[in-house]
């Protein structure tokens, strides 16, 4: 049958679409990037925050509708949402099929194959047991409630939430097959599932599982594979990438992994994304510094730097000891590009805790911020707080750390005009195919500004491929440069 994918949420689930689209492809499946004319749909589903839900809702009741308007004939839901909400999904939008967690990946060829009836005709959930303080799809907003009539979800009565134990356990390795999603010079290598931590506003660890770390083997051999096809970026993620081989007893195991990458034929960049701040260590930043293919790069969620606030999160630091970590980072890897993202309006948060967030800041002068208001989960232990700071406030905090990061990002590339630069080139921007764009090693893809090429002849640039480049000027939070002789 002729397969259309769509994948919602972060590159971990564009990871999870990839291996789905691969086994769907060798059981013979034909795949279509038009919806309207797939035999079968799939949504893979996003359901970390409110905006998630409502953008994994909306789009499984647009793809619902070709099943009268277009030539879908099955629609399969996947993902975070599918494993939070699997019976009411079914019970409320009939037009699915079948309902796959973030542990069913391997399931998807029987979906397709309309392996969806049980004893009785009952349609089969492909069902485990729910996580704890499971609520219903409402708590997407009162927009999803409209949309799906379902009810508002009860309080949890601030009972604790724990790891589940008994939740999602599959992962991926080597000889998965996978088709890639990402433009063919890079890849993501997702080396571990799941997350131990409770941080009091995440649902991941319910939705993804425990802590588990892949054999380093498997990802050596899926790196060279990937290079082979001609991948010449890979990016490692997971949860907590710097957790990676703790699981297993295995200290210093991602230092190890690192220098073991750097020897790969055909790899130039190896990337490190979601590193979380307790767990970052001496032998990865010492891969970092002294590994030529390690991009010189931390990708570091602080989420706060209000000591108050980070107690209420329960996250393990305080500011002072983020200062002392950023301290130690940029000392053993000079040049580090450094990206954060932060929360704000969390329960309790003081105008004051922004004042210190604020001052936090524009102390650390990061490369790159991403500022996100905070969202009342249920299934969290937060949910058992007052969600006491009004949305437009949440808005205005979010706003006023941006313009700072906005002046402080103006001021930092006006410095580097005349720089000589490596850049990456990414291919035709998405304003004009004779406009080409690229990144440096401190740029991420689709996370991080870019780098736009000027007085360039298109045909002359190849993505995948490295340019020397003379920075002359900025936009915003993005750089302009021209090609020069190396």
């Amino acid at each position: 049958m002729k397969i259309g994918l769509i994948s919602l949420g972060c590159p971990k689930n564009l990871v999870d679409s990839e291996v789905m689209l691969g086994l769907a492809r060798d059981a013979g499946h034909e795949l279509t990037q038009d919806a309207a004319t797939a035999d079968v749909l799939v949504v893979n589903t996003c359901a970390f925050i409110d905006a998630a839900k409502q953008e994994s809702i909306d789009t499984i009741l647009e793809m619902a509708r070709l099943k009268t308007d277009g030539a879908c004939r099955r629609l399969i839901v996947t993902g975070c949402l599918g494993e939070r909400y699997r019976d009411e999904l079914r019970r409320e939008i009939p037009e699915i099929d079948a309902v796959l967690g973030t542990g069913d990946v391997p399931d998807i060829v029987k979906a397709i194959g309309g392996v969806t009836a049980g004893a009785g005709g009952a349609p089969l959930n492909f069902y485990r047991p729910p996580a704890p303080a499971a609520a219903p799809v409402a708590a997407a907003g009162a927009s999803a409630g409209a949309a799906t009539g379902l009810a508002a979800a009860p309080r949890p009565g601030g009972a604790a939430v724990r790891v589940p134990h008994d939740g999602p356990t599959y992962l991926y390795d080597a000889d998965t097959p996978r088709l890639l999603a990402t433009p063919k010079h890079y890849a993501y290598i997702k080396i571990a599932e799941g997350c131990d931590y409770t941080c009091a506003f995440c649902i991941i660890p319910t939705l993804r599982g425990s802590y588990r770390s892949r054999p380093a083997d498997s990802i050596v051999r899926e790196a060279r594979q990937l290079a082979a096809r001609g991948v010449r970026e890979i990016l490692l993620i997971s949860q907590d990438t710097t957790f990676y081989g703790i699981d297993r007893g295995e200290r210093g195991a991602l230092g190890r992994l690192l220098r073991a990458l750097n020897e790969v034929d055909g790899l130039e960049w190896i990337r490190l994304l979601y590193l979380y701040p307790t767990t970052i260590d001496d032998a990865t930043l010492a891969a970092m510094a002294e590994c030529e293919k390690v991009c010189r790069y931390i990708d570091l969620p602080l989420q706060h730097a209000a000591d108050p606030v980070l107690k209420r999160m329960r996250r393990p630091g305080s500011r002072d000891g983020y200062r002392t970590l950023l301290r130690r980072i940029r000392d053993k890897v000079p040049g580090v590009g450094i990206r954060t993202t932060f929360i704000v309006g969390f329960p309790g948060e003081t105008d004051a805790d922004v004042a210190a967030l604020e001052a936090f800041v524009e102390e650390q002068r990061f490369d790159h911020v991403g500022v996100f208001t905070y969202s009342h989960e249920d299934g969290t232990r937060a949910f058992a707080f007052e969600d006491d700071v009004p949305a437009r406030e949440k808005t205005a905090r979010r706003s006023r750390i941006m313009r700072l990061q906005q002046r402080i990002v103006r001021a930092t590339l006006k410095q580097r005009v005349g720089e000589r630069v490596r850049v990456l080139v990414d291919g035709p921007s998405g304003d004009h195919d004779l406009v080409w764009k690229g990144r440096l090693e401190s740029q991420a893809p689709d996370i991080d500004a870019v780098v736009y090429f000027t007085e360039a002849d298109p045909s002359a640039l190849r993505p995948g491929h490295f340019v020397d480049a003379e920075l002359v000027g900025a936009n915003g939070y993005d750089l302009m440069a021209r090609p020069v002789e190396a």
